[in-house]
């Protein structure tokens, strides 16, 4: 009987368990195959797969992997598995039932070989294949958080480098940012790290053509990836495109954020790694395999983006008074968990909340100021904002007030302002000329235009619902790209949420557009 001894965690994974405070606990790596892990590396449709180059530098599966694997092997030939084999490992994974298990150790042999390659809808070709034989020293299941569902069929290779340098490309920079996944190696002195990390669409933000940040969400704070990266900084990450088979390579360095430097940079995130480029491989048709994406995770988490964005938080307690931040960590955070299957997304939630200021601050007694908010029952803590009483009262701690968004009135022509959502509250007191509403606002949309009732000359409410008029003009269905016709002005203001921005920002093309950034 294989009896598997268990391991113990490197100084790396020690280090970020003392920075992160992560109770003590057992490292569930195997130091062998396991039978999980065999059975599903025969399953699996897809497998990631790393290892070293000769510059000791990390890269994640395909075009930089088979190179550094059979470096001037011909086809027939077995690389020399020099110093006991080279470092290797691998993620098997089903991204329809969202299991993984990934597993590491040592090459053996390898050798190259021309076959024949049957896809169905293809005509019959030859490819070639390389076979590895690998020595495995560990093994280890996942769980399957932030795994998008993709249901994964065969495609001929057609390959084509497009672009490499020690910088993105344009079309790096596209597929990289909005990508919905993408798989990483680490690596130590004797041990290599496959993993996979996702979230929702552009979840990874690019900084520069040098430099690009994604978020860490709440895992099972083993952090064996970012263990490695304590010990050594190098990283290697591939992002594939499902839908037409590019796929993006990249190998760099890593500065892991905690903290402080995580709110400089992406605020809303507790835990990042940023990530310097070395070198980038662009490959139209790389991938063996194309991809239909079916349901996102219901662990991902609202999306983060740049100070440099216009990420809100970055603005509070400077400018305008426009915006308040408000904690709600000590009311509804109950504390670490690995799943919450019941409310996923709230792993990753730290119950900040940034609501706009809809009325002038007055004094009370000279120290204290009150100002109203206006809110809509949308998540936990406007939840837990309807369940409070009034009467009773109750205290929540205040991060900052701040807000830069403002409206500039041109002394000639029209100035418009797009609201809708969360920009309705916005819209008194604005020179409007359109705003969106559902049917749930109603009531606030007529709130509004009878406290200025000038406002309703000049604003055009669109609905998805019937409605009444009350001395504004309204129309029963969708803002459309039509609805622009005819409107003379360079400069536009829009208010609303994430994908009603997105397409007004498509209808305004050569615009100039001034909006807040509410997307965390």
């Amino acid at each position: 009987m294989a009896l598997s001894v268990g391991m113990p965690f490197n100084e790396g994974e020690e280090k970020m368990h003392r920075l992160l405070r992560v109770p003590g606990q057992d490292n569930p790596t195997s130091t062998m195959l396991t039978l999980q892990a065999l059975s599903m590396s025969q399953r699996a449709p897809l497998l990631a797969f790393g290892t070293l180059d000769a510059q000791s530098r990390p890269w994640t599966t395909l075009w930089g992997v088979v190179q550094a694997l059979v470096v001037d092997a011909e086809k027939g030939g077995i690389p020399d598995p020099k110093y006991g084999g080279k470092l290797v490992a691998g993620l098997a994974i089903d991204l329809m039932t969202r299991k993984r298990v990934k597993s590491a150790g040592r090459l053996i042999a390898g050798t190259v070989r021309e076959v024949d390659v049957e896809v169905e809808g293809e005509p019959e070709t030859k490819q070639d294949q390389i076979q590895l034989v690998t020595k495995i020293e560990q093994s280890l299941g996942n769980c399957p958080k932030y795994l998008n569902q993709y249901e994964i069929q065969p495609a001929l290779v057609r390959s084509e480098l497009e672009a490499e340098g020690p910088s993105l490309s344009d079309e790096g920079k596209t597929l990289g940012s909005k990508s919905d996944m993408f798989f990483l190696s680490t690596s130590t002195e004797d041990d290599m790290n496959v993993n996979h990390r996702g979230g929702p669409s552009e979840f990874l933000r690019i900084i520069s053509s040098k430099k690009i940040v994604y978020p860490e969400h709440s895992g099972n704070r083993l952090y064996q990836s970012l263990g490695n990266l304590q010990l050594n900084p190098k990283i290697g990450i591939t992002f594939p495109n499902y839908e037409n088979g590019d796929v993006l390579y990249i190998t760099g360095t890593t500065e892991i954020l905690v903290g402080t430097d995580v709110a400089t940079l992406l605020p809303g995130s507790n835990l990042a790694v940023k990530i310097t480029i070395e070198e980038t491989r662009f490959v139209a048709g790389g991938l063996p395999f194309r991809g239909v994406r079916k349901l996102p995770s219901p662990y991902n988490p609202l999306g983060r983006t740049l100070v440099s964005e216009g990420n809100i938080r970055s603005s509070l307690t400077s400018g305008r008074q426009t915006a308040l931040a408000l904690d709600f960590k000590q009311e509804l955070d109950t504390g670490y968990e690995h799943m919450r299957d019941d409310d996923p997304t709230s792993l990753n939630d730290d119950f900040v909340r940034t609501f706009t200021i809809s009325s002038s601050p007055n004094s009370t007694d000279g120290n204290e100021k009150e100002f109203e908010i206006t809110i809509r029952k949308v998540g936990p803590v406007t939840k837990f904002l309807f369940q409070q009483n009034e009467r009773a009262g109750f205290e929540v701690p205040i991060l900052g007030v701040g807000g830069e968004f403002g409206i500039r009135q041109d002394a000639k022509g029209l100035t418009p302002f797009i609201a809708g959502g969360c920009g309705d509250n916005a819209a008194a007191g604005a020179v409007a000329r359109f705003r969106f509403i559902a049917r749930e606002d109603v009531g606030l949309a007529v709130d509004t235009l009878k406290r200025y009732p000038e406002l309703a000359k000049c604003t055009e409410v669109f609905f998805t619902g019937d409605v009444e008029a009350w001395g504004v003009k309204y129309v029963t269905r969708r803002l459309t790209n039509n609805d622009f016709d005819g409107i003379e002005a360079e400069r536009w203001y829009l208010c609303a949420g994430k994908l009603l921005r997105e397409e007004i920002m498509s209808w305004l093309t050569g615009k100039t557009i001034v909006f807040e950034d509410f997307d965390y």
